[in-house]
């Protein structure tokens, strides 16, 4: 069984890439076991091969998400995936979450709505005035963030003066 060490070029871009298997030993199907071509550390091919034994082979789930080292729900899950996505489905999906959900309408409003009333005000104090109104906790790089993106969407120039700290180079 291959081990898992970043110094091999193959291991290193599997990690690279988000498809590198945390537990290729988990993988017990005999063709990665007989075939060097099989590599039970790329998780997009024991995805892909998990799925043909089911779909081609026709082999029970059950049996299929053990011999790959995984659930049957996530199984499950994943023919979902790839029977809207096709192969793009078993692409590892982005962490965390996908846009700035605190940052609704109502509290950008409010901020720019600040901003205007307070031309001089600088962006630092945002966020303990967005809790204060909203009992949210919002970073102040993510106000900065949704200015600039509403900056690029509407054209005019927001009355703001960024805060966050730029360490210099090298530091």
């Amino acid at each position: 069984m291959r081990t898992l060490t970043l110094s091999d070029p193959k291991c290193a871009s599997l990690h690279a890439h988000a498809t590198l298997n945390s537990h290729p030993e988990k993988v017990t199907d005999a063709l990665f076991q007989v075939h060097h071509f099989f590599d039970p550390r790329d998780l997009l091919q024991v995805k892909y091969e998990m799925l043909r034994r089911v779909r081609i082979d026709g082999w029970p789930v059950g049996v299929t998400a053990t011999a790959f080292g995984f659930s049957r729900v996530w199984l499950y899950q994943l023919h979902k995936r790839f029977e809207i996505d096709g192969l793009a489905g078993l692409l590892p999906q982005r962490k965390g979450p996908r846009r700035a959900h605190k940052l609704s309408d109502d509290v950008l409003t409010f901020v720019l709505d600040t901003l205007k009333a307070e031309p001089g005000l600088r962006t630092a104090s945002l966020p303990q005035r967005v809790a204060e109104e909203f009992g949210i906790s919002v970073h102040l790089r993510s106000i900065e963030r949704a200015l600039t993106q509403r900056q690029k969407k509407s054209g005019p120039p927001i009355p703001y003066q960024m805060h966050y700290i730029q360490l210099p180079f090298g530091v």
